[in-house]
Parts: structure tokens; sequence; C-alpha cells
């Protein structure tokens, strides 16, 4: 069995990679690219739907304001870009926003970030997905209604191939992400064509009339058109996520990496501006309607409804198909490689999640396995641990981007936030030791860049709370919350036990040994298994050895007694009387009676084990042994030692059969003719 699940963990995840080919992982900037940033560029793919759906509540007077929404969220992009370009520079060990904020903020400052950072990157695989099964259902119509168990299925298979290492995964997905920006770009040369000949069409939703809800009948005036205004913005704001996993990854570079990481962050901010910019303007000129609810929003222009069948296809996809009207083909290949990038997206967020659970497991705020890499020089605890998240995510709220949507950014603009005045307060303290002009010139104007973003940020992160709380945001910050204190309880845990386990000043009594050594054998029945443990626990030479058995039955007892004495096994035999038939409750009372007895003895307990080579086979044997282990293990002063022995079925399954006790000590000479 063993070596069957063997073969199948090489066939997923590859051959083991040694630690001196960590270097072998490290990244160009042409697959960073794909692998850090196709998050925020994929979130063109569903910012664009979520304003217009959005503004679409105050009917056409609403999405007159598409535009500005975009044209906001674009300078938003870009001050962030900057301001991240310093963090990169000033902060190349990847602990991204966590470190920055921790070292300038103060630890529970830190801790907040990296609880925001872990929950946005969790929703980033949840969201991306989600939105991809959609696009998925809109090229396979089959699929429709099945969208729950597409996404996690693609999140399942975006595990595998992340376990098997970065820069394989990247490899894998630089193809589709840069066939989405070529997919786009083409899209937007023969789009701007069209318009500029005249011959750009409609698109199938143009002939449909919004209605306008009641509370905006008057349009954007007053203060609920400013928030619905504001609540579309914080849901165009969608596109900022994932910048931030770059600052993150930038250990994964490749030398120079701080010039590398910064290069990428334009090469980021510059794509993912245009493309958005693009969507929304020939979203306008084509007339596209998109609605939470069509059936009830969407009317005729005569006032009807709209037909039953009709399907309201993301926005994306209905501008591929009045584009390219005379080429099908290059609409479906759009909204494919659409559906895949988003997909690919949540590769972004199984590249940062890992990196910064390995930082706060270093820190002592996870536990430790998730500092430890894998068989593929991947933190595969981590990567685990965000798809089971996503799973539960994607399930719970039935794989729909508007619902998920909601619940989105708050984490994301928390960790901006915090991660910009840290930066502001970095370059204070540099400014106060530097001399050199032309560093503090440099300095000044790196503070500005990140002034600029603590208050556009902060100004967004607001926004984004007033607009999204009662939407679900609250569930966000209620999680964050719960992750902080359980981050905080991890940690004093670990502190508790490392003041525990010191050894203090009194060197000597550390090093001291127990004045004596009590071996006790357990016994069931005399045979080999018994024999051998006995031969190891003679080999040790122990200052008192005893054989111990409990007796539930008298006349097996009896059997017992005489079959001892008459093979005259050099080692006394004691009998544990159990009235009520227990076999646990007596040698834990008696081993606890010898501690009693010689405080500073230590008491070794051998119990003999079946090795066996079938799980059905453990279910029938070693049950007592693993009670008894389990209890005995909670006795100060107490070693078990296990004292294997192979069955014939286990042959075959280990890599050898010789085995030595605990105490590292062969067995005796008899024992070895075996």
């Amino acid at each position: 069995m063993t070596d069957i699940t063997d073969a199948a963990k090489r066939l997923l995840l590859g051959k083991p990679m040694s630690s001196e080919r960590l270097g072998h992982t490290l990244l160009p900037k042409r697959l960073a690219l794909p692998i850090f940033a196709s998050d925020a560029l994929s979130s063109v793919a569903y910012a664009p739907d979520e304003i217009l759906l959005t503004l679409a509540l105050a009917g056409v007077a609403g999405t007159i304001w598409t535009p500005w929404v975009g044209l906001a969220v674009v300078l938003v992009l870009v001050v962030v870009v900057a301001s991240y370009r310093q963090n990169v520079h000033a902060y190349p060990s990847g602990g991204g926003d966590y470190e920055v904020v921790t070292e300038n903020l103060g630890k529970n400052a830190g801790l907040a970030v990296a609880s925001a950072l872990l929950v946005d990157y969790v929703l980033t695989v949840a969201v991306s997905i989600s939105s991809a099964s959609q696009y998925v259902a809109s090229v396979f119509p089959a699929l429709r209604g099945s969208e729950v168990i597409v996404a996690i299925s693609v999140v399942v298979f975006l595990t595998f191939m992340n376990l098997r290492g970065v820069k394989e995964s990247g490899k894998a997905f630089a193809i589709p992400v840069y066939m989405f920006m070529g997919a786009i770009g083409l899209m937007a040369m023969f789009g701007f064509f069209q318009y500029l000949t005249g011959s750009l069409g409609e698109a199938e939703s143009a002939g449909f009339v919004l209605t306008t809800s009641e509370a905006y009948d008057q349009g954007l005036v007053g203060l609920g058109g400013a928030l619905l205004f504001a609540r579309a913005f914080a849901s165009g704001c969608a596109a900022l996520t994932g910048v931030e996993a770059i600052s993150n990854g930038v250990p994964s570079f490749k030398r120079p990496k701080s010039r590398n990481a910064a290069t990428t962050l334009l090469m980021l901010g510059t794509i993912s501006a245009s493309m958005l910019t693009v969507i929304l303007l020939l979203a306008m000129e084509t007339g596209v309607k998109y609605a939470e609810n069509p059936a009830e929003q969407l009317r005729t222009v005569s006032g009807g409804a709209i037909p039953d069948d009709y399907v309201q296809h993301p926005v994306i996809s209905q501008l591929a198909e009045v584009i390219f009207s005379g080429a099908p083909w290059l609409f479906m290949l759009v909204s494919a490689v659409t559906g895949l990038i988003l997909m690919l997206a949540a590769n972004t967020a199984f590249n940062g999640f890992p990196i910064l659970g390995s930082i706060l497991a270093r820190d002592g705020y996870l536990p430790r396995q998730m500092h430890t890499r894998g068989d593929r020089l991947a933190f595969s605890n981590g990567i685990m641990t965000l798809a089971t998240g996503a799973i539960v995510l994607i399930w719970v709220f039935d794989a729909q981007v508007t619902k998920l949507i909601q619940l989105y950014i708050v984490g994301v603009f928390i960790s901006f936030t915090l991660s910009q005045l840290g930066m502001v307060r970095h370059w204070t303290g540099k400014l106060r030791k530097a001399s050199d002009p032309r560093e503090r010139s440099s300095m000044r104007r790196s503070r500005v860049i990140n002034v600029i973003g603590f208050l556009l940020t902060g100004t967004v992160l607001i926004v984004v709370l007033i607009t999204k709380f009662t939407h679900g945001a609250w569930i966000t910050l209620l999680i964050m919350a719960l992750l902080f204190l359980l981050m905080r309880s991890i940690r004093k845990h670990y502190d508790s036990v490392i003041e525990e386990l010191a050894l203090g000043d009194d060197l000597a009594a550390a090093r001291a040994l127990p004045s004596r050594v009590h071996a006790i054998v357990l016994v069931s029945r005399i045979h080999k298994p018994t024999m051998r443990a006995v031969s190891y626990a003679r080999a040790t030479r122990p200052s008192v050895l005893e054989a111990v058995t409990v007796g539930v039955d008298e006349n097996e007892i009896a059997t017992l007694q005489a079959e001892w004495q008459k093979m005259d096994v050099p080692v006394p035999l004691r009998v544990l009387n159990s009235p009520f038939r227990e076999i646990t409750r007596p040698v834990l009372s008696y081993v606890r009676s010898v501690r009693r007895q010689s405080p500073r003895d230590l008491v070794v307990v051998y119990v003999p084990e079946y090795v066996v080579g079938h799980w059905w086979e453990q279910l029938l044997h070693n049950q007592s042994a693993i009670r008894l282990k389990s209890r005995l293990l909670f006795t100060p002063g107490v070693v078990v030692s296990s004292v294997p022995w192979q069955l014939s079925s286990s042959q075959g399954h280990g890599v050898e059969t010789t085995y030595f006790p605990q105490s590292g000590q062969p067995p005796a000479m008899e024992d070895r003719k075996r």
C-alpha cells in the first residue's frame, strides 16, 4: 500500500527536490508577472461587472457615471502601485505589509494586517474561481447550474499544480495569462477601430431598458446617489487586489530581487489600468446593460418583461460577441481565456498565502508546520490550508460572485492603509539618520508617495466599510478578529512552552541523570513478541527489571505463571489484580506507585506491538497497547518504549525489518539469532 501511495504521489507531484535546488525555483520577470500579477490582471474580468451592476440601480442615469467610477479606480491603482514600489525596495525579505507594519507600527498592528491578508487570499481564490465558473457556463451551457462543482474542481486542480512547485506552476500558467492579455488587447483594437469607422454594433443587452430603483428616481443626486457612486467605486476597487502579493513574493524573484519586483509592479499597474479603462469604455459605447436581477431590472423598450430564456452573460462575453460577430471562434476564444485567467488568478493567492503563512509560523503565530517546505520545495501545508478555506466559501456562498464580492476588498485595503502608514514612519526614521543630500532627497520623495498612498487608501477603506459593512463585510471583519485572537493564542502557547522548557541558570541540575532506571515489560502471554521485549529490556541493563501482567482471568494467569517458571525466564513476573477486568487502569496505578516511591527514578515501560501490513489488521491488534501508551505519555518521569514484532503480512512494506528500542541499545544476543 505504501509503495502504491508513493507512486501516486510522485505521479501527481513529481520527484522530490533537494534543498540545494531552492535557487532553481527563483523566477524571472516573464514568469513572475503571470504568477504574482494574474489576480490583479484578471480582476478586470469582474470589476467592470460589479461597477455596472451597482450603478444599474439608478437606471440609465447611473450608467452614465461608469467612466468616472473607472477613472477613480484607475487613479487609486496608480497610486497604490507607486507606493508598493517603495515597499519592495525598502523591505525585500518577503514579509510585505506584515513586516512593514510590524516593524514600524508594532506587533498587534502587524498581526491585524496578517489576519486581513490571510482572509483576503482565501477570498481571492473563492471570488476568482466562482467568476471563472460563470464564464465556463457561458461557453458550455450544459454546465449551467453546476458552477459550484466546476469551481471546486478547479481549486483542487490548482492545489495539485502548486504542490508540484512554484516554478512549474508558473510555466504552466504563463501561457494562459499572456493569452488573456493578448485577447483583451485584440478586442480593444478591433473595438476601437469599429468605433472610429462607425461599424461598432450593439451588445445583446443594449435593446433592454434598465428600471430605476425607487430610491434613485432622481438619478445620482443627494446622499443616496453619493453612496451608490461610492458603493460602485468600492466594488470596482477589486481591481487592486493582488498588488500586495508581489511585495510578499520578493524572495521568489531572481536577482536583483527588489528591482525585478518593482519592474513587475509597474508592468502590472500599466496593463491592469489599460484593460479596465478599455472594457468600461467599450461597454458604454456598445450599450451593455448588466443587472443583479435581470428579470426584475431589465425591460424591453415597450416596457414588457424580457424573454424567459434570456441568459445574462458577463460584460467581456457581451463585448466579444458584438465585436467579433463575424468571427464566432474569436468570441469563444475570448470567453474561454477569460474564464481560464480567472481560474489561474487564484494562483496569486496560492503563492502569497503560503509565503505569508511561513513567515507567521516562523514568528510563532501559526503552527510551525506552515514553515516547512514539502518534497517539491513548496509550502505544502499553507497550500492545503488555503484550498480548504476557499472550497468552504465556494460551497457556502454557492459560487455566486455577487455575494462573495461583498466580503472582498475590506482586508486588502486594511493592509494597504496600514502598510502605507508604516512606510511613512519608516522614511521618517531613516531621514533622522541620513546625512547625504541625495539620499535625503530620495527618501523625501518616497515619503511623499507613501503619504499620498496612505491618504487615498485610507479614504477608500472608509468608503468600503460604509458601503459594504451591512452587505457582508462584517463577516470578513469577524473572521479577521477571530483569526487575530487565534494567532495571539498560538504565539502565547509557544512562548509558554519555550519558557517551561528553558534550561535556566542551574545547568548542573538540568544535566543530572536519574538515580536509577526501573524497567517494566508488559506481558499478555508468553510468545515471541514478549521474549523480544524482555531481551530488549535486559540489554539496557536497568537498575530494576520486572515483567508485569494484568490478572483478568484466574485460569489464564495460573497458566502464564506456570509457563514463566517452566521457561526459567530470568525476570520476576508481577501480577496486577483487576476485579473489574480493566487493563489500562491497573497498569497506570502501578507505574504511578513506582514513581511515588522513588521520584528520582526513571520508569521505562516496554510495550510489545505487532507490525501489520493491512489497515484492517490494525483494528484487530494493538488496541490495548495504543490506549496504554496514550495514557502513559501524560505521566511524568515515564518513558514508553514500543518493541515491534513484524507479522508476515508486513513483509515488503518497510525498508528494513530490524528495529531497536528508544534507548538505542541493540537487542540481546539470543534475540538476534531469531
